[in-house]
């Protein structure tokens, strides 16, 4: 294998163009692990599954995810990206396309873990943005690149249910891969070609995201941090479902995706929030989102049977979770330049257990307690997280300007 060195003299940075491209495509594979949120009523329904099975198919997806980020992602500081991106893309397609010809639920779930496992071409893009970006403006690109990952999620869910409105739940499925195979090739043409470094054997490589993790303390409380917030994320738009599709409210599918239309404020946030890490402000900030946060869980709790009052939770939620999100992923990116795919391995996959594990819980508090169960346990997940923030604000985050560089972190 080979590896290719982070910014290098003469390799065009992060155009406009490139960055448009980058969140583009980010959001297209991300945006692949939740087509089936909102229509799992109608997919049980179709399959013979109940609505508390129907959820496995987020848990998943999700645990797939994680396991691609921990096995595939790694490969972005050896191999060359401009055929590793494409790759990964076009075999997301093949999942997507199994997906949509599942017979029976049983197929469906494993093609959607396979779908999960492929559809890592965000987490590969994001720290190449990293590596390509003018490191005053590493903020800033890295924050545009994952509001497109966030209005990826977002539209997702709605694009899903109303392209279900009209073609059934499998037309989705065919619709992202030939969305996957288009971006494929648009991204072979737009990524530089980037010097080559040493070789590194492959379970080096892979060891070397354990050894980042249990030598860095300020790695350690960032996964922490990430894992519990994007558990709430998930936990909140998985029981959504739940709740608008049950009275009062009795949405559609395609209504039910509308709503997440007001988590976009949360795309914004991620896309501003990155110059306040230029400007040596994330962790303080990383603070005050997770607070936001903990506030939302406080609004939907207490206004779950007012249409208002959730969107109003939604946004608060979404701005708070993406802001603190990459701020965390930001600042990770500082640590070690030549191992950013790792560290980025390491977090998106502390995220997406934690993801795998708010699904599971969403199932499990809803059938214990509805909408209310469901919000006090968020609100738990973030107390516990502002916690770990708040003791360790000054000692493990203690790193130059919010960010800092802590030599070989990553290096195998």
């Amino acid at each position: 294998m080979t590896a290719q060195t982070p910014n290098p003299s003469g390799t065009p940075g992060m155009t406009t163009g490139r960055t448009l491209l980058f969140a583009v495509g980010g959001g297209a594979a991300v945006g692949n692990l939740y087509w089936a949120q909102p229509l799992l009523d109608e997919i049980a329904a179709d399959l013979h599954a109940s609505s508390s099975l129907a959820g496995l198919l987020v848990t998943v997806t999700q645990v797939g995810y994680a396991l691609g980020i921990l096995l595939v992602v790694p490969l972005g500081d050896v191999l060359d990206r401009r055929r590793l991106v494409p790759g990964v893309l076009v075999a997301s397609a093949v999942a997507l396309l199994l997906a949509s010809v599942a017979p029976s639920f049983g197929v469906l779930l494993g093609a959607l873990g396979l779908v999960g496992l492929t559809t890592v071409a965000g987490q590969l893009l994001t720290p190449l943005a990293g590596d390509l970006a003018d490191p005053a403006a590493r903020g800033r690109v890295v924050g545009t690149v994952a509001s497109g990952m966030l209005t990826g999620i977002l539209v997702s869910r709605t694009v899903s249910g109303l392209v279900a409105q009209v073609a059934g739940w499998r037309a989705i499925y065919v619709v992202a891969a030939v969305a996957a195979l288009v971006l494929a090739v648009l991204l072979r043409r737009a990524i530089p070609h980037l010097e080559r470094r040493d070789r590194v054997p492959y379970p080096r490589l892979i060891g070397s995201v354990f050894r980042a993790v249990a030598h860095h303390r300020s790695v350690q409380v960032t996964l922490l941090l990430g894992a519990s917030a994007f558990a709430v994320f998930t936990m909140f738009w998985t029981a959504l479902t739940f709740l608008l599709s049950a009275a009062p409210f009795g949405y559609s599918p395609a209504a039910i995706g509308l709503v997440g239309l007001a988590g976009l404020a949360g795309a914004v946030a991620a896309q501003r929030v990155g110059r306040l890490h230029d400007r040596g402000l994330s962790v303080p900030v990383t603070g005050a989102a997770l607070a936001l946060g903990l506030v939302s869980l406080v609004v939907a709790g207490l206004g779950g049977r007012s249409i208002v009052v959730v969107l109003v939770a939604v946004v608060l939620l979404d701005v708070g979770v993406q802001a603190a999100n990459v701020l965390n992923q930001t600042r990770l990116f500082a640590i070690d330049p030549a191992a950013r795919s790792r560290l980025n391995t390491a977090f998106v996959t502390g995220n997406f257990i934690g993801g795998a594990v708010g699904s599971a819980l969403a199932s499990v508090l809803w059938g214990l307690g509805g909408w209310t169960a469901v919000t006090i346990g968020g609100a738990v997940l973030f107390g516990f997280a502002l916690t770990v923030w708040a003791v360790h604000r000054r000692g493990a985050f203690a790193l130059p300007g919010g960010g800092g560089a802590v030599a070989g972190a990553g290096r195998p």
